[in-house]
């Protein structure tokens, strides 16, 4: 589905992502691993077409998108959660739901997708109307990813899902990303918490300056300890 070839990204004057080079097939669970500023969230960025400095091939579901602005990206399928929730202020849970909708593709099924939505994440279904920055830092990120989901997107990158929420939340969201799978959804994932990553996904790429350095299905990296600790640890 996502194909990355000789991917390079600048922030002004820093080569921050070098030449990578990694798949992700339809329906698979995939993690970008490294310490921080190894490059993953850059990578995402690029992928999505949000680094002004960009070079290489990144072809999704056959189609070269290098060139095409983050808009277009979404439209074709692919959606993006960041690290910051972007969970617009002012704006009430349901409002923030519908964001997911005015660029995207299946406006008419708003109020369907929203009540999905509401099975889907019962916590959100109790805070339709209660405005999304005041909820707690788990539940912005469940909005954050509902959001992303509205418009049923073929594949979704996902940048530290689980960073400063509480561990029961953590438990919901890991199954929440376990279901999407089966159901057919796509993943290419950016974790800090690299056990559980690991355990969830197919495979997994080890960045280290920008750079690919290590490459090997979810099982045999978390069974790696030592590469775990040489690339991995805070």
């Amino acid at each position: 589905m996502l194909t990355v070839d000789g991917l390079d990204a600048w922030y002004d004057h820093s080569h921050v992502v070098q030449a990578l080079r990694f798949e992700v097939r339809a329906g698979e669970i995939v993690t970008l691993m490294g310490r921080n500023g190894a490059g993953k969230t850059s990578t995402l960025r690029a992928v999505m077409g949000l680094m002004a400095k960009r070079g290489g091939s990144v072809r999704f579901d056959g189609q070269e998108i290098l060139a095409q602005p983050a808009h277009t990206r979404y439209h074709l399928g692919l959606a993006y959660v960041p690290e910051d929730r972007r969970i617009v202020p002012g704006l009430t849970v349901r409002e923030n739901l519908r964001l997911g909708l005015i660029a995207g593709r299946e406006r008419h099924t708003e109020r369907a997708r929203i009540e999905e939505i509401a099975r889907t994440f019962p916590r959100l279904a109790e805070r339709m109307d209660q405005e999304g920055t005041s909820m707690s830092g788990g539940e912005q990120q469940m909005l954050a990813i509902a959001r992303a989901m509205m418009a049923r997107p073929r594949m979704i990158l996902l940048d530290e899902p689980s960073e400063g929420i509480m561990p029961v939340l953590v438990d919901e969201m890991f199954e929440l990303f376990r279901r999407l799978k089966s159901e057919g959804t796509t993943i290419l994932l950016v974790e800090q918490n690299v056990e559980r990553a690991l355990a969830l996904s197919d495979r997994a790429y080890i960045l280290d300056q920008g750079r690919i350095v290590h490459t090997g299905s979810g099982a045999e990296l978390l069974a790696d300890r030592e590469i775990q600790d040489r690339y991995c640890a805070v």
